[in-house]
């Protein structure tokens, strides 16, 4: 007869037992309980290691638990704390366990059906001699149940300490101490969830005791502006409850502002947005009024506070600050819209403000003679893409230092003579014909007061291309730092020189443009040897003296012509005078085109 069936032997296992089942309900947590779960397999059922695998929400176990006696050799079983295996995976290999009525004996020769997906350890103990001996690979489950069947998770228990497999007393004591296990992980389970319920329920009874109390400092001391509106009544739209934050905003004392609502400190043009603006999540910016008079920009954020069964209660209203914001806005919109190193007009902007004068096609080039481009005294074609060297549309001018030829030039300009040099381009037809003998439509500005002075009916607007010459030595020579310094006084120089009203724009690299609205033929060459004159003198540059000469072509816009055609026909009447003066043209008209438009 084994030791074990010996009645001492029994009783002393059913007092073991007795005392590992107490402990099991004295644990006061799921983790507590499951440690008490291995803690008993080890000491009280003569077992040198156990573990607890427990099954998951998503269907896989877990290992939650192991213990094992010290230097028993098992093969550390805590390695395997947390480590996942199918659900999939465990159900085989209980499958084609043998069964001992609730447990389940995985012999080591049938080891092929644990796969790798199941968390187990191997011991190192010593290899059977007799049949019955304990296997190092051999594998003991306890399935643990739920009382409606559902499998809570499985007790798995390794090496008995008598070497042998366990007997028919061990395996009853083993059944029985799984079904009380299961019982306990089943209370701890519900205990866990009563305690979560339990504190949910209290945290929200705290929070429903505080929310007044929350709210009413939330409100009190927001750092922004709050405000309540009545919503029903005699007072609906009425402001009844505001924080100092915003009267501090709006300069006005709290029992002025509850007798007003929105609709009454609203700036005027802003009063339709307020209207539109939706109660629930509507958002505005718009400007409410100081009590200095002035308007201060604020953005108005809704939302309805309503009661369950009443519906809704009230309108609370966040007035958020966003003065800076609206400033910082305007700023960036300058930034893009304004040339970086000189602060011009950039390209974008003057295509913008040269669209905004441009007037509509004229009768005539609706009726098939194309766009015109016209001065007072002279009317182009759409087939003239450019006039003589002398003519006034091609008044150009360019200065330098290095080139004798090139200074001679500009002593005969300051002499009042008119450049005479000019290289033909056979691609272009050079026709210009008075006024009165064209066979073009009327100039733009003799028959379309968009753009004409009133009282003046031949003033037009007028485009002035320029063109830096002896720009790129400088760079060269003295380094971008100094050709950027060079851009910056250029453009100073050019804004003293032109009339109020007229902008001044840095189309790219060294070309600027210069419009001039309602100016005529003898103001456009004044206008062009004023910019002349603030060009050339010497400018001061890192202690050197260093000196830019400037190409002008004047072009005219006229009705129907286009942004880019008008910035053309100036860029062409530079292009021009600056071959016609021998000068370096850094590029053909397609490329120059094409890299100003990119």
């Amino acid at each position: 007869m084994e030791a074990e069936s010996e009645p001492y032997v029994r009783l002393a296992t059913l007092r073991t037992l007795h005392r590992v089942v107490a402990d099991l309900n004295a644990a006061r947590s799921l983790a507590g309980t499951l440690q008490a779960v291995v803690e008993g397999a080890v000491h009280g059922l003569g077992f040198d290691a156990a573990a607890v695998s427990l099954v998951r929400p998503d269907g896989d176990l877990v290992v939650a638990a192991v213990w094992e006696v010290e230097e028993s050799g098992v093969g550390g079983p805590a390695v395997l704390l947390g480590q996942v295996g199918s659900r999939e995976s465990w159900d085989r290999m209980l499958g084609v366990s043998d069964h001992w009525g609730t447990l389940r004996f995985l012999p080591y020769d049938r080891g092929w059906a644990i796969g790798t997906d199941v968390p187990t350890w191997t011991g190192d103990g010593p290899l059977p001699v007799y049949a019955n001996d304990w296997h190092p690979r051999d594998f003991l489950f306890a399935p643990m149940y739920s009382a409606g069947g559902d499998l809570l998770g499985v007790l798995s228990v390794d090496r008995p300490r008598s070497g042998k497999r366990p007997g028919a007393w061990t395996r009853e004591a083993l059944e029985m101490f799984s079904l009380q296990a299961s019982i306990a992980i089943g209370n701890a389970r519900l205990r866990a969830e009563m305690q979560r319920a339990l504190a949910r329920l209290e945290k929200e009874q705290q929070a429903l005791r505080a929310s007044e109390e929350s709210f009413r400092q939330a409100f009190e001391y927001a750092p922004s502006g709050m405000a309540i509106t009545e919503l029903h009544g005699a007072a609906r739209g009425q402001l009844t409850r505001v924080n100092d934050a915003l009267c501090r905003l709006l300069g006005r004392p709290r029992a002025t502002l509850r007798r007003q609502s929105f609709a009454d400190l609203v700036h005027p043009e802003d009063l339709a947005l307020l209207q539109r603006t939706s109660a629930e999540g509507g958002r505005a910016e718009l400007r409410l009024s100081r009590r200095d008079g002035g308007y201060q920009w604020v953005c108005l954020r809704n939302s309805v506070v309503a009661d369950a069964g009443e519906g809704p209660s009230f309108l609370l209203t966040h007035v958020e600050d966003i003065e800076d914001r609206k400033r910082h806005e305007l700023q960036l919109a300058h930034r893009a819209s304004h040339d970086a190193l000189t602060g011009l007009p950039n390209g974008a902007e003057l295509r913008t403000r040269l669209g905004r004068r441009l007037c509509s096609l004229p009768p005539a080039a609706a009726a098939g003679h194309g766009p015109a481009f016209a001065h007072p005294e002279f009317s182009y074609s759409a087939h003239t893409a450019y006039d003589g060297p002398g003519g006034p549309t091609a008044l150009a001018h360019g200065y330098g230092t290095s080139d004798p030829a090139f200074d001679r030039d500009l002593e005969a300009f300051a002499a009042g003579e008119v450049l005479s040099r000019f290289d033909h381009d056979p691609a272009h037809v050079h026709t210009a014909v008075p006024a009165e003998q064209s066979d073009g439509p009327e100039p733009w500005n003799a028959g379309h007061g968009a753009h004409r002075a009133p009282g003046a009916p031949d003033k037009g607007l007028a485009v002035l291309f320029c063109d830096l010459d002896g720009f790129k030595s400088i760079n060269d020579r003295f380094g971008h730092n100094a050709g950027d310094a060079v851009l910056i006084e250029v453009a100073r120089r050019l804004q003293q020189a032109v009339r109020e009203g007229d902008t001044v724009a840095r189309l790219g690299g060294d070309e600027f443009v210069v419009l001039a609205d309602g100016i005529g033929r003898e103001e456009a060459k004044d206008l062009a040897g004023r910019l002349r004159n603030a060009i050339i003198p010497p400018m001061r540059i890192d202690n050197r003296a260093m000196r830019v000469g400037v190409s002008l072509g004047i072009g005219w816009a006229g009705c129907g012509m286009s942004i880019e055609e008008v910035l053309h026909a100036a860029d062409e009447r530079m292009y021009d005078e600056k071959r016609a003066r021998g000068g370096s043209v850094r590029g053909t008209r397609g490329e120059r085109s094409h890299r100003r438009a990119g």
